[in-house]
Protein backbone atom coordinates (compact mmCIF):
# COMPACT_ATOMS: atom_id res chain seq x y z
CA UNK A 1 0.00 0.00 0.00
CA UNK A 2 1.41 3.46 -1.10
CA UNK A 3 2.13 6.33 1.48
CA UNK A 4 2.71 8.58 -1.18
CA UNK A 5 2.55 11.91 0.43
CA UNK A 6 1.27 15.06 -1.72
CA UNK A 7 2.38 18.19 -1.48
CA UNK A 8 0.31 21.72 -1.49
CA UNK A 9 -3.10 20.44 -1.65
CA UNK A 10 -6.45 22.79 -2.54
CA UNK A 11 -8.84 21.53 -0.04
CA UNK A 12 -11.58 23.24 -1.20
CA UNK A 13 -12.87 20.13 -2.41
CA UNK A 14 -12.67 18.23 0.68
CA UNK A 15 -14.25 20.62 3.02
CA UNK A 16 -18.04 20.78 2.61
CA UNK A 17 -17.99 24.64 2.84
CA UNK A 18 -16.00 25.09 0.22
CA UNK A 19 -13.32 27.29 1.22
CA UNK A 20 -10.49 28.07 -0.71
CA UNK A 21 -7.58 26.60 1.40
CA UNK A 22 -4.40 24.62 0.98
CA UNK A 23 -2.00 21.90 2.62
CA UNK A 24 1.25 21.77 3.26
CA UNK A 25 1.08 17.65 2.82
CA UNK A 26 -1.99 15.36 2.24
CA UNK A 27 -2.15 11.42 2.13
CA UNK A 28 -5.42 9.10 1.00
CA UNK A 29 -5.32 6.23 4.16
CA UNK A 30 -6.96 3.00 2.44
CA UNK A 31 -5.70 0.78 4.66
CA UNK A 32 -4.59 1.22 8.28
CA UNK A 33 -1.05 -0.02 7.67
CA UNK A 34 -0.41 3.16 6.24
CA UNK A 35 -0.90 4.74 9.74
CA UNK A 36 1.72 2.74 11.22
CA UNK A 37 4.02 3.83 8.41
CA UNK A 38 3.81 7.27 8.65
CA UNK A 39 4.03 6.60 12.84
CA UNK A 40 7.31 4.91 11.71
CA UNK A 41 8.28 7.80 9.47
CA UNK A 42 7.73 10.62 12.60
CA UNK A 43 4.80 12.22 10.14
CA UNK A 44 2.72 12.60 13.59
CA UNK A 45 5.74 14.48 15.72
CA UNK A 46 4.49 17.42 13.20
CA UNK A 47 1.14 18.84 13.22
CA UNK A 48 -1.40 16.77 11.54
CA UNK A 49 -5.28 17.02 11.10
CA UNK A 50 -7.77 13.62 10.56
CA UNK A 51 -10.10 14.60 8.19
CA UNK A 52 -12.90 12.72 6.62
CA UNK A 53 -15.55 13.72 4.54
CA UNK A 54 -14.83 17.40 5.95
CA UNK A 55 -18.80 18.10 6.87
CA UNK A 56 -17.92 19.31 10.54
CA UNK A 57 -14.57 21.42 10.09
CA UNK A 58 -14.37 25.21 8.83
CA UNK A 59 -11.17 25.86 7.56
CA UNK A 60 -10.24 29.58 8.51
CA UNK A 61 -6.30 29.47 7.15
CA UNK A 62 -4.21 27.50 4.95
CA UNK A 63 -2.96 24.02 7.07
CA UNK A 64 0.89 24.19 7.32
CA UNK A 65 0.75 20.51 8.18
CA UNK A 66 -0.50 17.42 7.05
CA UNK A 67 -4.12 16.18 6.26
CA UNK A 68 -4.73 12.98 7.07
CA UNK A 69 -8.09 11.73 4.67
CA UNK A 70 -9.52 8.36 6.27
CA UNK A 71 -10.90 6.87 2.79
CA UNK A 72 -10.87 2.99 3.89
CA UNK A 73 -14.01 1.04 3.10
CA UNK A 74 -15.79 -1.81 4.33
CA UNK A 75 -18.75 -3.31 6.27
CA UNK A 76 -19.17 -6.30 8.06
CA UNK A 77 -21.93 -8.30 10.46
CA UNK A 78 -21.93 -10.64 13.20
CA UNK A 79 -25.19 -11.85 15.09
CA UNK A 80 -25.08 -12.52 18.39
CA UNK A 81 -28.08 -13.27 20.89
CA UNK A 82 -30.55 -10.32 20.20
CA UNK A 83 -27.94 -8.23 18.31
CA UNK A 84 -27.12 -7.70 15.47
CA UNK A 85 -23.48 -6.45 15.47
CA UNK A 86 -22.06 -4.07 12.74
CA UNK A 87 -18.44 -2.75 11.55
CA UNK A 88 -17.54 -0.42 9.43
CA UNK A 89 -14.68 1.24 8.32
CA UNK A 90 -13.97 4.60 9.24
CA UNK A 91 -14.09 5.74 5.51
CA UNK A 92 -17.28 4.33 4.93
CA UNK A 93 -19.86 7.64 4.63
CA UNK A 94 -22.17 7.34 7.48
CA UNK A 95 -25.47 7.65 5.78
CA UNK A 96 -24.40 4.25 3.64
CA UNK A 97 -24.35 2.47 6.97
CA UNK A 98 -27.59 3.97 7.65
CA UNK A 99 -29.23 2.38 4.65
CA UNK A 100 -27.15 -0.66 4.41
CA UNK A 101 -28.38 -1.32 8.42
CA UNK A 102 -32.07 -0.35 6.68
CA UNK A 103 -31.43 -2.57 4.32
CA UNK A 104 -30.45 -5.82 6.47
CA UNK A 105 -33.21 -5.00 8.87
CA UNK A 106 -30.68 -3.78 11.75
CA UNK A 107 -32.61 -1.13 13.88
CA UNK A 108 -31.79 1.47 15.61
CA UNK A 109 -29.72 4.02 13.27
CA UNK A 110 -32.36 4.78 10.92
CA UNK A 111 -33.10 8.19 13.23
CA UNK A 112 -29.79 9.11 11.90
CA UNK A 113 -29.90 9.13 8.48
CA UNK A 114 -28.61 11.95 5.72
CA UNK A 115 -26.24 13.05 8.46
CA UNK A 116 -23.32 13.84 6.26
CA UNK A 117 -19.86 12.85 7.45
CA UNK A 118 -18.16 9.48 7.57
CA UNK A 119 -18.31 7.16 10.07
CA UNK A 120 -14.85 7.45 11.91
CA UNK A 121 -16.19 10.88 12.53
CA UNK A 122 -19.36 9.74 14.56
CA UNK A 123 -17.90 8.55 17.66
CA UNK A 124 -15.91 11.70 17.81
CA UNK A 125 -18.65 14.36 17.82
CA UNK A 126 -21.24 11.79 19.44
CA UNK A 127 -23.13 12.45 16.54
CA UNK A 128 -27.04 12.10 16.94
CA UNK A 129 -30.38 14.26 15.47
CA UNK A 130 -34.29 13.38 15.35
CA UNK A 131 -34.56 11.65 19.32
CA UNK A 132 -31.33 9.62 18.79
CA UNK A 133 -27.13 9.70 19.48
CA UNK A 134 -24.65 7.57 18.27
CA UNK A 135 -24.07 6.50 21.77
CA UNK A 136 -27.25 4.67 21.84
CA UNK A 137 -26.12 1.90 19.40
CA UNK A 138 -22.05 2.06 19.85
CA UNK A 139 -19.94 -0.55 20.93
CA UNK A 140 -16.80 -0.29 20.50
CA UNK A 141 -13.99 1.05 17.97
CA UNK A 142 -10.82 0.47 16.92
CA UNK A 143 -8.11 3.91 16.66
CA UNK A 144 -4.47 4.05 16.40
CA UNK A 145 -2.91 5.92 18.72
CA UNK A 146 -0.45 8.16 17.57
CA UNK A 147 1.72 8.98 20.38
CA UNK A 148 2.67 4.73 20.64
CA UNK A 149 1.99 3.49 17.18
CA UNK A 150 -0.21 1.00 18.89
CA UNK A 151 -3.92 0.21 17.87
CA UNK A 152 -6.10 0.25 20.54
CA UNK A 153 -9.87 -0.68 20.93
CA UNK A 154 -12.19 1.65 23.10
CA UNK A 155 -15.56 0.31 24.62
CA UNK A 156 -18.26 2.04 25.05
CA UNK A 157 -17.67 2.93 28.88
CA UNK A 158 -14.45 4.48 27.94
CA UNK A 159 -15.62 7.06 25.19
CA UNK A 160 -17.20 9.29 28.13
CA UNK A 161 -19.93 10.42 25.51
CA UNK A 162 -22.01 13.55 26.30
CA UNK A 163 -24.06 15.66 24.31
CA UNK A 164 -22.09 16.12 20.85
CA UNK A 165 -18.58 15.31 22.42
CA UNK A 166 -16.54 12.24 23.58
CA UNK A 167 -13.04 11.78 25.09
CA UNK A 168 -11.74 12.06 21.23
CA UNK A 169 -12.73 15.41 21.61
CA UNK A 170 -11.41 16.32 24.89
CA UNK A 171 -8.61 14.55 26.86
CA UNK A 172 -7.71 12.51 23.82
CA UNK A 173 -8.65 15.09 21.17
CA UNK A 174 -5.86 14.86 18.35
CA UNK A 175 -4.14 12.19 19.61
CA UNK A 176 -6.49 8.99 17.89
CA UNK A 177 -7.13 8.29 14.33
CA UNK A 178 -10.15 6.22 14.35
CA UNK A 179 -9.93 3.25 11.99
CA UNK A 180 -13.69 1.33 12.75
CA UNK A 181 -16.33 1.71 14.11
CA UNK A 182 -18.54 -1.42 15.55
CA UNK A 183 -22.25 -0.99 16.24
CA UNK A 184 -24.65 -3.30 18.62
CA UNK A 185 -28.15 -2.79 16.50
CA UNK A 186 -31.55 -4.12 17.45
CA UNK A 187 -32.70 -7.62 15.97
CA UNK A 188 -36.62 -6.56 18.03
CA UNK A 189 -37.12 -2.88 16.71
CA UNK A 190 -37.93 -0.29 19.48
CA UNK A 191 -39.28 2.66 16.79
CA UNK A 192 -38.35 5.65 18.13
CA UNK A 193 -40.53 9.04 17.20
CA UNK A 194 -40.13 10.79 20.58
CA UNK A 195 -39.40 13.59 18.06
CA UNK A 196 -42.25 15.84 16.88
CA UNK A 197 -41.42 16.60 13.11
CA UNK A 198 -41.22 12.58 12.49
CA UNK A 199 -45.03 12.66 14.03
CA UNK A 200 -45.92 15.05 11.66
CA UNK A 201 -44.26 13.16 8.55
CA UNK A 202 -45.78 10.10 9.60
CA UNK A 203 -49.33 11.59 10.07
CA UNK A 204 -49.29 13.14 6.80
CA UNK A 205 -48.59 9.87 5.09
CA UNK A 206 -50.84 8.26 6.82
CA UNK A 207 -48.41 5.56 8.41
CA UNK A 208 -49.36 4.50 12.02
CA UNK A 209 -47.24 1.57 12.58
CA UNK A 210 -43.97 2.35 10.95
CA UNK A 211 -40.95 0.54 9.98
CA UNK A 212 -37.60 1.27 10.58
CA UNK A 213 -36.78 1.96 6.76
CA UNK A 214 -40.39 4.35 6.78
CA UNK A 215 -38.45 6.63 10.22
CA UNK A 216 -35.08 6.49 7.73
CA UNK A 217 -37.08 8.17 4.70
CA UNK A 218 -38.86 10.58 6.30
CA UNK A 219 -36.01 11.45 8.68
CA UNK A 220 -34.12 11.97 5.28
CA UNK A 221 -37.11 14.28 4.46
CA UNK A 222 -36.82 16.32 7.03
CA UNK A 223 -33.77 17.04 6.43
CA UNK A 224 -33.60 17.65 2.56
CA UNK A 225 -36.48 20.25 3.52
CA UNK A 226 -34.80 21.84 6.15
CA UNK A 227 -31.26 21.93 5.61
CA UNK A 228 -29.02 22.79 2.28
CA UNK A 229 -27.46 20.25 -0.34
CA UNK A 230 -23.63 21.26 0.85
CA UNK A 231 -22.88 20.01 -2.45
CA UNK A 232 -24.69 22.89 -4.35
CA UNK A 233 -24.42 25.42 -1.42
CA UNK A 234 -21.31 24.82 0.99
CA UNK A 235 -22.38 24.53 4.59
CA UNK A 236 -21.56 22.01 7.78
CA UNK A 237 -25.08 21.43 8.49
CA UNK A 238 -25.49 22.56 12.25
CA UNK A 239 -23.09 25.29 13.30
CA UNK A 240 -23.76 25.15 16.67
CA UNK A 241 -25.25 22.91 19.86
CA UNK A 242 -28.07 23.05 21.62
CA UNK A 243 -26.96 24.58 24.85
CA UNK A 244 -27.94 22.95 28.00
CA UNK A 245 -29.22 25.43 31.10
CA UNK A 246 -30.01 24.48 34.21
CA UNK A 247 -33.82 24.29 35.74
CA UNK A 248 -33.80 27.78 37.26
CA UNK A 249 -31.88 29.71 34.23
CA UNK A 250 -34.63 28.01 31.81
CA UNK A 251 -37.69 29.08 34.52
CA UNK A 252 -36.48 32.16 34.42
CA UNK A 253 -35.89 32.44 30.17
CA UNK A 254 -39.71 31.22 29.69
CA UNK A 255 -41.10 33.39 32.22
CA UNK A 256 -39.94 36.46 29.65
CA UNK A 257 -40.37 33.98 26.60
CA UNK A 258 -43.40 32.04 26.21
CA UNK A 259 -42.32 30.69 23.08
CA UNK A 260 -39.03 29.33 23.62
CA UNK A 261 -37.93 25.82 22.22
CA UNK A 262 -36.61 23.74 25.01
CA UNK A 263 -36.17 19.88 25.63
CA UNK A 264 -36.49 17.69 28.58
CA UNK A 265 -32.56 16.23 30.00
CA UNK A 266 -33.42 15.86 33.35
CA UNK A 267 -34.71 17.34 36.55
CA UNK A 268 -31.42 19.54 36.74
CA UNK A 269 -31.17 20.57 33.13
CA UNK A 270 -32.87 21.45 30.03
CA UNK A 271 -31.77 22.18 25.81
CA UNK A 272 -32.69 25.07 24.56
CA UNK A 273 -33.16 24.60 20.70
CA UNK A 274 -29.97 26.81 19.45
CA UNK A 275 -31.95 27.62 16.37
CA UNK A 276 -34.81 29.28 17.97
CA UNK A 277 -32.49 31.61 19.66
CA UNK A 278 -30.62 32.61 16.68
CA UNK A 279 -33.71 32.65 14.66
CA UNK A 280 -34.99 35.03 17.94
CA UNK A 281 -32.30 37.70 16.95
CA UNK A 282 -33.39 37.89 13.60
CA UNK A 283 -30.61 36.08 12.08
CA UNK A 284 -32.42 33.50 10.22
CA UNK A 285 -32.37 34.22 6.65
CA UNK A 286 -29.93 37.19 7.17
CA UNK A 287 -27.03 37.77 4.27
CA UNK A 288 -24.31 38.78 5.65
CA UNK A 289 -21.21 39.62 2.77
CA UNK A 290 -20.41 36.75 1.25
CA UNK A 291 -22.45 34.37 4.12
CA UNK A 292 -25.88 33.87 4.93
CA UNK A 293 -28.11 31.87 7.46
CA UNK A 294 -30.13 29.25 5.94
CA UNK A 295 -33.83 30.29 5.30
CA UNK A 296 -35.17 27.26 6.46
CA UNK A 297 -32.99 26.44 9.56
CA UNK A 298 -31.02 29.12 11.46
CA UNK A 299 -29.06 26.58 12.97
CA UNK A 300 -27.09 26.49 9.50
CA UNK A 301 -24.48 28.91 8.13
CA UNK A 302 -24.18 29.01 4.22
CA UNK A 303 -20.76 30.06 2.19
CA UNK A 304 -22.92 31.61 -0.62
CA UNK A 305 -19.89 30.77 -2.97
CA UNK A 306 -16.76 33.12 -2.20
CA UNK A 307 -16.58 33.21 1.60
CA UNK A 308 -13.65 32.40 3.31
CA UNK A 309 -13.21 30.50 6.56
CA UNK A 310 -12.44 33.46 8.00
CA UNK A 311 -15.72 35.29 7.11
CA UNK A 312 -17.59 32.62 8.11
CA UNK A 313 -16.64 32.40 11.65
CA UNK A 314 -16.71 36.37 11.92
CA UNK A 315 -20.48 35.86 11.01
CA UNK A 316 -20.77 32.95 13.83
CA UNK A 317 -18.96 35.21 16.40
CA UNK A 318 -21.39 38.04 15.69
CA UNK A 319 -24.46 35.36 15.70
CA UNK A 320 -22.85 34.68 19.40
CA UNK A 321 -22.65 38.09 20.66
CA UNK A 322 -26.00 38.58 19.77
CA UNK A 323 -27.79 35.36 21.46
CA UNK A 324 -25.84 36.17 23.97
CA UNK A 325 -26.86 39.91 24.56
CA UNK A 326 -29.94 39.07 24.36
CA UNK A 327 -30.49 36.08 26.19
CA UNK A 328 -27.18 35.32 28.16
CA UNK A 329 -26.27 32.63 26.67
CA UNK A 330 -23.01 31.18 25.15
CA UNK A 331 -24.03 29.20 21.82
CA UNK A 332 -20.54 27.22 21.24
CA UNK A 333 -19.44 25.74 17.68
CA UNK A 334 -20.02 22.14 17.53
CA UNK A 335 -17.95 22.89 13.89
CA UNK A 336 -14.29 21.98 14.37
CA UNK A 337 -12.55 25.49 13.81
CA UNK A 338 -8.58 25.31 12.36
Amino acid sequence: MSNTIQHQISLKNYNTFGVEVSCEKFINIRDESQLVTLFNDGAFLKEFFVLGAGSNVLFTRDFDGLIVRMDTKGITYSIEDDFNYVTASAGEIWNDLVWYCVDHNFGGVENLALIPGTVGASPVQNIGAYGTELMDVFHSCRAFDTTTGQFTNFQRADCKFTYRDSIFKSTYKGRFVITSVTFKLQKHHKINTTYGAINMELAKRGISSPTIREIAEVVSAIRVEKLPDPSTIGNAGSFFKNPLVSSEVFESLQAQYPTIISYFVDENYIKLAAGWLIESCGWKGKVDGNVAIWKNQALVITNLGSASGADIYTTSSKIVNDVYKKFGITLEREVNIL
